[in-house]
């Protein structure tokens, strides 16, 4: 018999470095996991993404044990390291703050697949061609979207 479900965590760490500072020992002290356990679990499957920002899913069941599901890093996150900027432009319309090709874009969407709302590799390139313009970065060369 498959075991209840008592709640589901969403949380982003960076790999490799979690530990029971906020905001994962408040999270998850909650609802009574064992914080220790999960942070050697999570350090240990990322230990090869050390400093990335991953997204994962803490599923909690009622006798306190845990799974976790890790996910992609996010797509803005993605970008900012590929045009080698910190932050995104505070006026994305105005001020450009990179450059990033259509190649690239093609390269993060291609990773980001399974984790986006969308069936086609062209919507998923869109996506991430919109949270480029959103971060204000400039997206060059010739779109290969069909028109």
């Amino acid at each position: 018999m498959a075991k209840e479900i008592s709640a589901l965590v969403k949380l982003q760490i960076k790999g490799g470095t979690a530990n029971p500072a906020p905001p994962i020992g408040p999270a998850l002290g909650a609802k009574g996991v064992n914080i220790m356990e999960f942070c050697k679990q999570f350090n240990a499957r990322t230990q090869d993404k050390t400093g990335k920002v991953i997204p994962v899913i803490i599923t909690v069941y009622k006798d306190k044990s845990f799974e976790f599901i890790l996910k992609n890093p996010p797509v803005a996150i993605s970008l900012l390291e590929i045009a080698k900027v910190k932050t995104g432009s505070k006026e994305s319309n105005r001020l450009k703050v990179g450059n990033v090709s259509w190649d690239q874009i093609r390269e993060v969407a291609e990773a980001k697949m399974p984790d986006l709302n969308c069936f086609s590799i062209d919507s998923a390139i869109s996506m991430v061609a919109g949270t480029a313009r959103s971060l204000g970065l400039t997206v060059t060369g010739v779109s290969p979207l069909k028109k």
